[in-house]
């Protein structure tokens, strides 16, 4: 973090094709190597999958999964004497965002499915339903908190 001032937040495109911010913000959560068309592809084949399996659009699908997977509450460590504390604190609404993505992201690659698209829609599908690996971290890290709750008083 800068001493002198605060870093300005960088202006992003929304998608070219459903015009989202979250949409595209998700799409470079995906990108390696500064590959953003493999990305954008990946992306967009596993939408169109999930309005053929659903009927539903794609980006409202992908949104819902997004708000599900959302935590609200997590664990820091705080040192306390000599001792090590988990206090729970709430999470940013940015940090809620990027933990959400890096959770469906990296649950979507232990898929078993055959390509990458065909895991993310399938995490993507099953997350909008509540359901999933992503939506278990989250009920994790949300037991977590709760147990520490009594060390919530170390909050800083």
């Amino acid at each position: 973090m800068p001493r002198r001032r605060e870093v300005p937040k960088r202006e992003i495109q929304p998608d070219p094709r459903h015009g989202s911010m979250i949409a595209a913000k998700f799409i470079h959560s995906i990108m390696k190597d500064g590959k953003k068309s493999v990305a954008e592809r990946i992306f967009y084949k596993a939408m169109d999958s999930i309005e053929e399996k659903t009927g539903q659009s794609g980006v409202a699908v992908f949104k819902q999964a997004v708000v599900n997977v959302k935590p609200v509450l997590e664990v820091k460590s705080r040192r306390v004497g000599g001792a090590t504390y988990q206090v729970p604190v709430e999470v940013r609404p940015e940090r809620r965002q990027a933990l959400a993505f890096r959770w469906i992201i990296s649950f979507a690659k232990a898929r078993s499915e055959k390509s990458f698209s065909d895991r993310l829609s399938a995490e993507l599908l099953s997350a909008s339903k509540n359901e999933g690996a992503a939506i278990r971290k989250k009920e994790e890290t949300h037991r977590m908190a709760d147990a520490n709750k009594a060390f919530s008083h170390y909050r800083w």
